[in-house]
């Protein structure tokens, strides 16, 4: 980020703080999308990312005082939202984590043939998108919440080492090393399993009327086929051109940002305009 821009942050920062509202909703209004998108990699449901969401975003609002501008905004707010979601244990998965055996094996021993048609006229292809993209955003869950985090930011906000490591606390060498190992375990599932980003057999096509009836996906709730997706471009305020960290050509592409729910957007907005704002003021 050029002095310009940061010294512009800095000021909004600084309004905000002394009880600005119109400051504050443009700060909130600049990393909710981030901060959403980084929930749901981490939680893997959207239900669970949207809470996540608003105690993540409540949390910048209230601490808005302890920013001191020795990092950018940005990276303070994945800071908290890194800590924030490492420790958060109200998610399905924190009481049900899967794992790469279990995933596997139930690629491979699932009787897909054996269930009848359940698309209630949905058509197959919508339904298989959505499953394709809820199973490889469950898979995240197989690895442990550290090793998901630092997939996180690598693969998908594809943030630089340095930024990466002050995030997580630890040096841009150890983040290097660990990105590395994790980024070659997923790539490694896929290139066995996965028909649509590895080498494997499953096609989610196939595999749709089997998700439906073990409640994987609802034809009649689509989350990720519904949710809007926004440009990469818009997902970032810091954003250096990550180091070419290992020679892995795995597409991890999976990893497609989103618009934050309106669920989640009209809650922020209304903590905004309660009388609660004087906690920011007095924090």
């Amino acid at each position: 980020m050029d002095q310009k821009k940061n010294e512009e942050l800095q000021a909004l920062v600084e309004k905000a703080t002394a009880g600005e509202k119109e400051a504050l909703e443009t700060l909130v209004k600049g990393v909710q999308d981030i901060v959403f998108n980084m929930s749901l990699r981490m939680l893997g449901t959207f239900a669970d990312a949207e809470d996540a969401t608003q105690d993540i975003l409540l949390k910048m609002i209230t601490h808005l005082s302890s920013f001191r501008g020795d990092s950018s905004f940005t990276t303070w707010v994945f800071s908290i939202a890194a800590n924030h979601l490492k420790n958060y244990k109200k998610h399905m998965f924190a009481r049900h984590a899967p794992s790469f055996e279990y995933y596997g094996a139930d690629i491979v021993n699932g009787k897909i043939e054996d269930v009848p048609d359940l698309t209630q006229n949905v058509e197959k292809d919508i339904l298989a998108e959505e499953l394709k993209m809820s199973c490889t955003n469950v898979m995240l869950q197989c690895l442990d919440t550290e090793s998901r985090c630092i997939f996180i930011l690598g693969a998908m906000f594809k943030i630089d080492s340095r930024i990466a490591g002050d995030i997580l606390e630890m040096t841009p060498e150890a983040y290097r090393q660990r990105l590395s190992r994790v980024r070659r375990k997923m790539a490694d599932f896929l290139q066995q399993y996965c028909g649509e980003y590895g080498g494997g057999t499953c096609k989610c096509k196939d595999r749709v009327n089997y998700a439906i009836q073990n409640h994987r996906i609802n034809p009649l709730h689509l989350e990720y086929t519904a949710a809007g997706e926004i440009p990469w471009e818009t997902m970032l305020t810091v954003k250096n051109a990550m180091e070419e960290i290992d020679d892995i050509s795995q597409d991890f592409s999976f990893c497609k940002p989103y618009r934050s729910p309106e669920r989640t957007k009209r809650l922020i907005q209304e903590f905004l305009d309660s009388t609660q704002l004087s906690i920011v003021r007095n924090s």
